[in-house]
């Protein structure tokens, strides 16, 4: 990497004031070159990906609300927080969903020399992800796999086997399938303990990776309705998050709506 590219790279995206979280406003491309950046040097931290039920859960549980404090960026997971950023006058250049990012940011590692680590998903879909993506990017180094039982995290020792694996391991990027909120306590938690470059949350992606789990097609997904797929794909497991739990999203939609019309008409009147 030359010099002016290093400089420019090392610079954090701007960022956009989105529901009270810093979503980060750049390209994928500009989202790797900083990623880069802080591989190369060996900066440990990890990103997070807002989506509604994420912008939910940030208002609503403190401890969830840090470990997105601690993150060293997050980018734009959804077109109803693109729309949302469109209304508010403030317009993301793109989007960069975290289901997108565990094949994306493999065909980077492999282009770069990059190792990754798969860990969590349910029992078998990181093997069957981690080979689908080599075969997919030849020369991606898996660093390693780990599928840790359910409640690890309580389990002092299954916990302590997973975060020796990873400082074993030393991935450059480590895919973090736990599901929110788990998977950002965890990358939040254990950040400096791993050392780990780029630590993503990536939900329940391996399961449409390995195929387990069929992903709405790309109209739906820019319709702003994969929710209603996924839900129709999984009733049981999803309905409370997106008809209960997730209901607060249009109080803070129209509240920040509020906030910012008050602004305007506040800076008009001085």
């Amino acid at each position: 990497m030359n010099t002016e590219l290093s400089e420019a790279a090392s610079q954090a995206p701007d960022t956009v004031d989105l529901f009270r979280i810093n979503v980060a406003n750049a390209t994928y491309e500009e989202f790797c070159n900083y990623l880069d950046y802080r591989i190369q040097n060996r900066l440990p931290g990890f990103i997070v990906t807002p989506n509604v039920d994420h912008v939910c859960m940030f208002h609503r549980n403190g401890r969830f609300h840090e470990a997105y404090e601690r993150a060293f960026i997050a980018i734009p997971d959804g077109t109803p927080l693109m729309w949302s950023a469109k209304i508010f006058g403030t317009p993301l250049k793109q989007k960069l969903s975290g289901s997108d990012m565990v094949p994306a940011l493999s065909e980077f590692a492999a282009r770069k020399g990059y190792s990754v680590f798969f860990l969590g998903g349910h029992p078998g879909t990181a093997e069957k992800s981690a080979v689908a993506l080599q075969e997919q990017y030849p020369g991606l180094q898996v660093a390693g796999v780990n599928c840790p039982p359910m409640g690890f995290d309580t389990d002092p020792k299954a916990l302590q086997a997973v975060i020796d694996h990873l400082i074993k391991a030393k991935p450059d990027i480590c895919f973090v399938a736990l599901g929110a909120p788990k998977q950002e306590y965890f990358m939040s938690h254990y950040l400096d303990v791993t050392g780990i470059p780029a630590s993503i949350g990536i939900g329940g992606s391996f399961d449409f990776v390995c195929g387990r789990t069929k992903r709405a097609p790309k109209w739906v997904q820019n319709s702003g309705f994969e929710w209603l797929w996924r839900l129709s794909m999984e009733p049981r497991r999803l309905w409370r998050r997106y008809l209960v739990d997730d209901l607060i999203f249009f109080h803070l939609f129209f509240n920040e709506i509020r906030t910012r019309v008050r602004g305007k008409i506040l800076w008009f009147t001085r």
